[in-house]
């Protein structure tokens, strides 16, 4: 999939779009599946009526007709929930501080994750997908395009994403004002294993380099 940057209100509906469009495609996969089962289904009824009354055969009183699992629901409910929560799962006011690796270039990673982990993304070794960026973007609109883009990421088997904040040379007092919140925000998203500062020719201090959990498509794949 392309590359997305969210530098407005308008690439913000653009991104919602695209989530809108990949629910889609799920729901008319699981619409294929139900389909094909129940024409399976059908097709065992007419052999049955083919065939007329039969005679269990003797000793075989046993033996249990295989009767194929109903598809499980399109999860539409779940996915409106998770849009809906999506603000309230972001807090400004995670400290985040004692969770940040402050060596010589700031990085964060799950417990149980190893610092060869973030050293392989400092050094680029995995590719970077996509990109979010920031500038411009409100606090609040920051923090759902973010969630949003975090999550489109991890549900279409995307691994490695650049989240650009800035570095607040434009800000009152040149305070990177998204900086820190972003990195809060990232840690609040389980989808997120690890992130580093960006090398100096991906934005150095005023972006981030993440690595996202692997995902059930991309094994599926």
């Amino acid at each position: 999939m392309p590359e997305i940057k969210v530098r407005s209100l308008s690439d913000l509906k653009t991104l919602r779009k695209a989530i809108a469009e990949a629910a889609q495609r799920e729901a008319e996969r699981r619409r294929a599946l139900e389909q094909a089962q129940r024409k399976a289904r059908l097709q065992h009824d007419l052999f049955r009526e083919s065939i007329g009354s039969i005679q269990p055969l003797k000793g075989q009183h046993n033996r249990l007709w295989y009767s194929p699992e109903p598809p499980q629901p399109v999860p539409a409910q779940r996915e409106r929930d998770e849009e809906r929560v999506l603000l309230e799962s972001l807090s400004d006011a995670f400290d985040v501080g004692t969770l940040l690796d402050t060596d010589d270039q700031l990085s964060f990673r799950r417990p149980g994750v190893g610092t060869d982990v973030t050293r392989k993304l400092r050094a680029g070794h995995w590719s970077i997908q996509r990109q979010l960026d920031l500038h411009g973007l409100r606090t609040d609109e920051a923090r759902e395009a973010l969630g949003e883009f975090i999550r489109l990421s991890f549900r279409t088997g995307v691994r490695c994403v650049r989240v650009v904040h800035g570095k607040g040379l434009g800000s009152p007092g040149k305070t990177p004002v998204l900086k820190g919140r972003v990195q809060s925000w990232l840690v609040q998203k389980k989808e997120v294993l690890a992130f580093v500062q960006a090398r100096p020719a991906e934005g150095g201090a005023g972006a981030l380099v993440v690595l996202l959990q692997p995902s059930q498509r991309r094994h599926a794949g």
